[in-house]
């Protein structure tokens, strides 16, 4: 077949090697097509592959004995009433065929999504307690498990026909660490793990990325919210922002390679390398620039007020509104790696915390979070991400684990904004089993029997969302029904397991080195 023959939107299998450097065929779509010096390349998403995998190819990496072409859609009447046809968009086809399998039956969405939510497959199944308890708001799944800030309305919980509850007797390991959560009452009321529910991932209990995107309900269309969440709206997607569109960033003595689309300047994207001021990110095309720009620029950490400094170790405080430019800089860096959240150029809503490395030539930037000064849901991230020089070195939980100790400054409980990124969800699971699980093991009990403590207590004090402890321990399997009550049961296994965990996680938090005085952002003045 002739390469003249494939065209955006053709689906067939693509030569790619796996990271132990196997050659695999994954399925791909070809998004863009270009001529580049009489050779033509493609450039390819791998179906059910992240996107940032998404590379250009030549034509000997394609399998052309598969392909499969775009299906066009009927003829419909245009303005002028004649008859006209065009390619249909091969994204919508692969949604029109799956809706009858996945939508029974369809929720509707809000008119802005474009989309209907799926609804879970398997619903999660609860052992009722021995005793009875009334369904009071508290006390019910939907309680239990909200989502962005709304409740679901379950059918009432059942049990099975045939179904048995678990056995009242513990092995000598299990007894050791079980910690008995009291009687089901107004505080909380942990649901029995089935066997199902042990493997079910986080994603089940916090709500799917699809489910958590939504802010609105019952169909009504939702504005842009001013007050800023970054949540990116999916249904906008088009071929360009599909694409990455810069090939190589370099930031001080790091080149980056972009996993994701970024709106920088249209004359920028041509460049083989965009230049990066690293300690005001601003962006220049070409080196001469960059060093005729750094003659000039004073800065030598990020502009705003070191809060936090422990070793080489410096985090900054950024405000939106003040540091304008410099925040809308890093928006369009993080966005190159960021592919679940939108950029607003009003960054006015957003306070900045900018991890650095300090050596003799200046405060170099690891990472960053931000968060709404004001979150009507509790969120107390809304970005977060750990430059791809700086990954797989635990600088990542450092982040999260100062974001819940400015949380615990503030008195509150906080939750990231949802959807989480595969590598942010996965951070964050981490993050919370340690952390739950060093409360648990710490537990002492003066009367000798076993320690006691309430979802409530673990979320004080770890500043962590009653949702999110919840969801861990369902996680992890610690939830047990015994002898008429819950309890935590802690096996040897899950103990070795934290302890070699621990012994890995070098970089900490220390509460004294942190300078933070939080703002009643409420009062507009402040802004």
């Amino acid at each position: 077949m002739a390469e003249a023959e494939i065209v955006e939107g053709c689906r067939l299998p693509v030569l790619r090697k796996n990271q132990d450097n196997e050659v695999e065929w994954p399925l791909a779509e070809i998004l863009s097509v270009k001529d580049l010096s009489g050779k033509k390349l493609f450039y390819v998403h791998y179906i059910d592959f992240n996107k940032r995998l998404d590379e250009w190819v030549t034509h000997d990496r394609l399998d052309l004995k598969k392909i499969q072409f775009p299906k066009k859609e009927a003829k419909t009447p245009t303005k002028n009433g004649l008859s006209g046809s065009r390619p249909s968009s091969p994204e919508r086809e692969v949604v029109q065929r799956k809706i009858p399998e996945l939508i029974l039956p369809p929720v509707t969405a809000p008119a802005g999504g474009g989309k209907s939510l799926p609804v879970p497959k398997r619903k999660v199944e609860v052992v009722s307690p021995a005793t009875p308890v009334p369904p009071t708001p508290e006390t019910t799944q939907a309680s239990v498990f909200p989502q962005n800030g709304a409740a679901r309305r379950p059918s009432a919980p059942t049990v099975p026909a045939g179904r048995k509850r678990k056995s009242n007797s513990l092995s000598a390991d299990e007894r050791r660490w079980s910690v008995p959560i009291p009687s089901p009452g107004p505080r909380f009321v942990a649901p029995g793990p089935t066997q199902e529910d042990a493997a079910a991932p986080i994603s089940e209990f916090m709500g799917s990325p699809e489910e958590d995107s939504q802010d609105s309900s019952d169909g009504i269309p939702s504005a842009p919210r001013m007050t800023g969440s970054l949540v990116s709206d999916r249904s906008h997607d088009d071929i360009i922002t599909r694409m990455k569109n810069i090939e190589c960033i370099e930031l001080g003595r790091h080149r980056l390679k972009p996993w994701y689309f970024s709106p920088y300047p249209q004359e920028l994207t041509v460049l083989p390398v965009l230049y990066l001021c690293e300690f005001c990110l601003k962006y220049l095309k070409s080196l001469k620039c960059l060093q005729r720009h750094l003659t000039k620029c004073n800065l030598r950490h990020p502009p705003g007020n070191e809060i936090y400094r422990k070793g080489t170790i410096s985090f900054f405080e950024i405000d939106g509104r003040k540091n304008k430019s410099y925040s809308q800089n890093l928006c369009l860096l993080a966005k190159c790696f960021l592919d679940h959240k939108t950029l607003y150029y009003d960054t006015d809503p957003f306070l900045f915390y900018i991890m650095t490395e300090y050596d003799s030539k200046g405060f170099h930037i690891v990472g960053y979070f931000s968060k709404e000064k004001e979150s009507t849901e509790d969120y107390n991230v809304a970005c977060i991400l750990t430059l791809p020089p700086y990954q797989r070195r635990g600088y990542g939980k450092l982040l999260i684990e100062f974001s819940y100790e400015l949380s615990k400054v503030e008195g509150k409980t906080g939750t990231p904004e949802k959807p989480l990124s595969d590598l942010g969800l996965l951070s964050y699971r981490s993050y919370w089993s340690q952390t739950i699980l060093e409360i648990l093991m710490e537990l002492k009990s003066e009367t000798g029997e076993r320690p006691q403590i309430t979802i409530n207590d673990i979320s004080e004090l770890t500043s962590i969302k009653k949702e999110d402890v919840i969801s861990t321990l369902q996680y992890l399997n610690l939830i047990n029904y015994y002898k008429g009550q819950y309890i935590l049961t802690l096996s040897e296994d899950i103990v070795e397991g934290h302890d070699r965990a621990m012994l890995k996680r070098v970089l900490r938090i220390d509460s004294k080195c942190l300078h933070f005085t939080p703002k009643d952002w409420s009062k507009r003045g402040k802004w």
